[in-house]
Formats: structure tokens, C-alpha cells, sequence
């Protein structure tokens, strides 16, 4: 026999006890918030632990120096080149706050990145929330929460956890929809959104495709079922000005960023480029799976057999609860009333689709392109996932049996996963590539150089620019300023030095010397563009030249 509904008054209504003296709302809410607040604290704490097991590379290395830049009155960054994702409105704001309190170092790049990590599964997990309480909500919040929890050590860790690279657009967005989620529809809620899509889209065109066109096909769907069913055009006012005002949002983002432009730094812009269709079945898709492994923790492809195994195929609990929740909303879509769950489908759908259709989709460190499916997955499968499982484990009865088992087996999942990221934090800090050979650089008072791009910068960061060591590149013999991501009065002789040249042999994904259409270590086209040094050095694995001159005024 089933449980009468009291939700819908078909059977007696319970006695509600009336409160004479104590106030358990108030309580419940303190301990809610002070909860919240201790997961956020203790998450923060493990990311920043996590990212350390990671050395800072140039690419973090050069925003954390345009923030340094920015905070000292060159807000709009004159004479730096940007590659075609500027962060401007996003992590270098952050990078700025995290300087302000602790100065010029590595610390800018392994915060930020906790930091904005930590604000991605909190908002993933307030999306997964939604509005409900109680038991249902706890399930959605542990799903959502518990398949972010771990980053997979190595790469998901540099995918997710290390320099700014497309996953910090997906908090701005997030925080939109959770707006989206809370506010319902008030007359202010599409300007808000307006403003965020807008505010992000300087930052990374990446919010065209999870943020911006997600929200306007969803709008224009729900617009289209309303009238279909013969409603007013007038009555969907809502849908209408969050569609709207998405497209304005980024129109105003896309103009600002130009006018930015036109007054400040240069950035390379932004390129779509199809892969035939050989490509797209052949190779593509195969690295796209790949790739949502390795954000889910369970690349276990990439990862060696050994005491990390059995925590990575742990995750593919994780990956199946996302896939589950994207099957679920899937089914749901056309009839379904949940604004949120329809635009965070949208944005993972068009997201996937536009990098498997590229030219990205070449390797696995390029899943950074994709890595919004992260959180957008976490959140939809909490939301649509949740209710049941908290409604079937809370029911009584022989056929309920089985589903009833399932929540104390994720409950176990989640203890493992806590027990992989034990496991992830007690691996070493490791220093910034050649960190030797920037010790050796100042205790011979060499403090101006030339360097390829991966130490340059890093090694400018990790000494707080006590050690200036610019990047160059390789191009028909003769050595340039690297094309992006560098500040063009480093080069100019007028105002700047350089009387030495690092070859550094780099180290795993990350290459030293001088990129470009020769080795690293080809001295020739060093020779051809500065002549030969006074002294050359071997410092460990580097090489360093140097000569009694200004090299700038050489440089091509």
C-alpha cells in the first residue's frame, strides 16, 4: 500500500508541532551556512595542495605578470601582445587580488587556481541544489559535489588546476545560471545575466558556445512550445529578454574587448577551423572520449597500473553518473520546465560538438576546450539525478530494495574518492622548471636575459622579477620576440638590457631553448643573430651564453 501524498492534501494532514520557545529554522540555517562554509575552506585548502604538485609553467607565468602589470596603473596593457584568449575580465582580476596580498610569485598562479576551482564546484553544486531541502537536497549536492571532488593527478590536475585555460570561463557562467535558478523571473534576472555573459565573453569567446548560444536556441525553443500550444507572445516576455539580452550581452562584451584593443593590448584573434570528416570519426571522437575520462578522473588510458588504479576506475562511477544525468536530460528536453537543466544540456552539447567538428580535438592536452562539461555535468546530474535516488531511498518496501542499496554504495564511492585526493595531496610540491639554473643566474649577477618561452617567464615569475628573462623564438635562422603573451618594451634596447641567452633541454610537455623551425639546442641560429659570446657556461642540463653587450639591439 503507498504512503498517502500529503503534498497534494489526499490524506490526513500531519500535526505540526508549535514552537513556544526555541528556534530551530534559525539553527538549522547556521549550521547549513557554517557547513557550507567548511567544505569551501576545506576544499580551498586541498586545491591549493593539489596544484603545488604541479610546477608553474610560462603560460600562468605571463598572466600572473600582465595582473603585476595592471596593478601598477598599466590597466589596460599597453604594449603587450595577448594570444586569442585575453582573461582579461576573469582570472587576471583574480591574479590581481592575489598579488595585492602576496606579492610577485608562484603563489599568484597556484591560488588563482585553487581559488577558482574551489568556486566552480561550489556553484556546480548550489546548480545541482536548486531550491530543494532536506534529504533530496544533500543527494543532489554529494553527486554533484562528489564526481568534481578529485581531479585526476597529472593531467587532469594541469587541466584543471594549473594556468588559465577555458575552465575559469565556466564560473562566470555558472554564476549566471544559478541567478537564472534563484531569482526566477524577475524583470532584473535577464539584465544580470546580460551583464555576466557579456562581462566574460572580453575575457574568452569559449562563452559564445557554453554560455551565450546555449541560453538563446533554449529561450527560442521554450518560446516556440508556448505559442505552439497557443499562449501569448507576450506571456513568454521571460524567455524572450534572457535571449535577447545573451545576444546583447555579447555584441557589448565582443565591442569592449575591440575598444580595449584599440587603447591598450593586442590579441591575436580567434579561429574556427573544421576537421574533414575522416578526422572528425577517425580521430576526433576518439580523443574527445579521451578527454571527458580525464575530466571525470578516470583516464585510466594515460595513467600506469599501480596504487592509483583502483581510484581512477573508482571515477568511472563518477563519469557514468554525468553520462546519466546528459541521458536523462536528453529525454527530458522537450517537455521539460527546468530552464537550468535545458541551457546546461545546450552548453554541454554544443561545446562537445564544436570541438570534436575542430581542429582542437588533437591531443589530450587540448581537453581544456571542453573542460566547462566538467561542472555543467556535475550540476545536471546532481539536479536530475538526485530527487529519485532520495525519494526511492527513503521508500519503504520489498521492490524499493535494490534502489535503496544504491545510495550507501555511492556513499562508499565517495569515501574512495575521498581517499584518491589523500592519496593526490601527499604527493610532493614540485619547484618551477630550472629553478637551478635561475639560483646560479643571480648568484653571478646575470639578471637579464633571453630564454625560449617555457622558462622564460617562469623563471621571471618564480624569482619575483628579480630575474627578467624574456622569451624568444626561432624564425629563418635568427632568433625574435616570441609572438604573444609578452610585453614589447622588453625588447626595445632603449629601455631594456639583455647580455645573456639560456638553452634549456626543458622538461616533459614543457620544451626549453628557443622554439621555432629548428631544435632547441642548434647554437647556429643564436651565433648568426648575436655573434659570438665572451663565455658560455653548462649549468646542469642549460647552456648559458653570454656576451658584453646588449643583445636587444640584435634581435631581430
Amino acid at each position: 500500500m503507498e504512503p498517502p501524498d500529503v503534498s497534494l492534501g489526499t490524506g490526513p494532514r500531519p500535526t505540526v508541532p508549535v514552537s513556544t520557545g526555541s528556534r530551530p529554522r534559525p539553527i538549522r540555517r547556521g549550521l547549513i551556512a557554517a557547513a557550507w562554509t567548511l567544505g569551501a575552506v576545506a576544499g580551498f585548502a586541498a586545491y591549493l595542495r593539489l596544484s603545488w604538485t604541479l610546477p608553474v609553467n610560462s603560460d600562468g607565468a605571463s598572466q600572473a605578470l600582465m595582473a603585476w602589470d595592471m596593478l601598477h596603473g598599466n590597466v589596460a596593457l599597453h604594449h603587450w601582445t595577448m594570444g586569442d584568449v585575453t582573461y582579461y575580465t576573469t582570472e587576471l582580476p583574480e591574479y590581481m587580488l592575489v598579488e595585492l596580498v602576496r606579492g610577485l610569485n608562484q603563489d599568484a598562479v597556484h591560488v588563482a587556481a585553487a581559488l577558482t576551482y574551489t568556486l566552480a564546484v561550489l556553484l556546480a553544486a548550489l546548480l545541482a541544489k536548486g531550491t530543494s531541502t532536506g534529504r533530496e537536497a544533500l543527494t543532489r549536492v554529494l553527486i554533484a559535489a562528489g564526481i568534481m571532488l578529485a581531479p585526476q593527478l597529472g593531467a587532469g590536475t594541469l587541466t584543471l588546476l594549473s594556468s588559465p585555460d577555458h575552465f575559469g570561463t565556466s564560473v562566470p557562467v555558472l554564476l549566471a545560471w544559478v541567478i537564472v535558478d534563484r531569482a526566477g523571473p524577475r524583470w532584473y534576472v535577464p539584465l544580470v545575466t546580460a551583464l555576466l555573459l557579456g562581462w566574460a565573453e572580453v575575457a574568452d569567446p569559449t562563452v559564445f558556445f557554453i554560455g551565450v548560444l546555449p541560453l538563446v536556441i533554449v529561450c527560442a525553443v521554450r518560446v516556440g512550445r508556448a505559442m505552439a500550444g497557443g499562449q501569448r507572445l507576450a506571456a513568454q516576455w521571460y524567455e524572450i529578454a534572457l535571449g535577447v539580452g545573451a545576444l546583447a550581452g555579447a555584441a557589448v562584451g565582443m565591442l569592449a574587448l575591440r575598444v580595449i584593443e584599440a587603447h591598450g593590448f593586442r590579441a591575436w584573434p580567434a579561429t574556427t577551423t573544421l576537421s574533414p570528416v575522416g578526422t572528425i570519426l577517425g580521430h576526433n571522437l576518439g580523443f574527445t572520449g579521451d578527454g571527458l575520462l580525464l575530466l571525470g578522473g578516470a583516464d585510466f588510458l594515460v595513467w600506469p597500473l599501480g596504487v592509483t588504479a583502483a581510484f581512477i576506475m573508482l571515477h568511472v562511477v563518477g563519469v557514468a553518473l554525468g553520462a546519466c544525468g546528459i541521458a536523462l536530460a536528453v529525454w527530458r528536453f522537450p517537455r521539460d520546465r527546468d530552464l537550468v537543466a535545458q541551457v546546461l544540456l545546450a552548453g554541454i552539447v554544443i561545446n562537445l560538438a564544436a570541438y570534436v567538428a575542430g581542429t582542437h580535438a588533437s591531443d589530450l592536452a587540448n581537453t581544456r576546450e571542453i573542460s566547462a562539461v566538467l561542472p555543467f555535468g556535475a550540476a545536471l546530474a546532481g539536479r536530475l539525478l538526485g530527487p529519485p535516488l532520495a525519494a526511492r531511498a527513503a521508500t519503504p518496501g520489498a521492490r524499493f530494495r535494490l534502489t535503496r542499496l544504491l545510495t550507501p554504495a555511492l556513499v562508499v564511492v565517495l569515501l574512495g574518492y575521498l581517499a584518491g585526493l589523500g592519496y593526490e595531496l601527499s604527493q610532493p610540491a614540485l619547484p618551477v622548471q630550472a629553478q637551478p639554473v635561475a639560483a646560479w643566474l643571480q648568484a653571478h649577477h646575470l639578471t637579464s636575459g633571453l630564454s625560449g618561452f617555457w622558462p622564460a617567464n617562469s623563471l621571471t615569475l618564480a624569482t619575483g622579477g628579480q630575474l627578467k628573462l624574456r622569451p624568444v623564438e626561432l624564425n629563418g635562422g635568427r632568433l625574435y620576440p616570441f609572438h604573444d603573451l609578452q610585453d614589447s618594451q622588453w625588447y626595445n634596447p632603449a629601455s631594456a638590457t639583455a647580455n645573456f641567452v639560456v638553452l634549456y633541454p626543458g622538461v616533459a610537455n614543457y620544451p626549453g631553448g628557443v622554439p621555432g623551425d629548428g631544435p632547441f639546442d642548434d647554437m647556429q641560429a643564436v651565433l648568426a643573430t648575436f655573434g659570438q659570446p665572451a663565455a658560455t657556461y653548462h649549468v646542469g642540463s642549460a647552456t648559458v651564453l653570454v656576451w658584453p653587450k646588449n643583445l636587444l639591439a640584435d634581435l631581430g
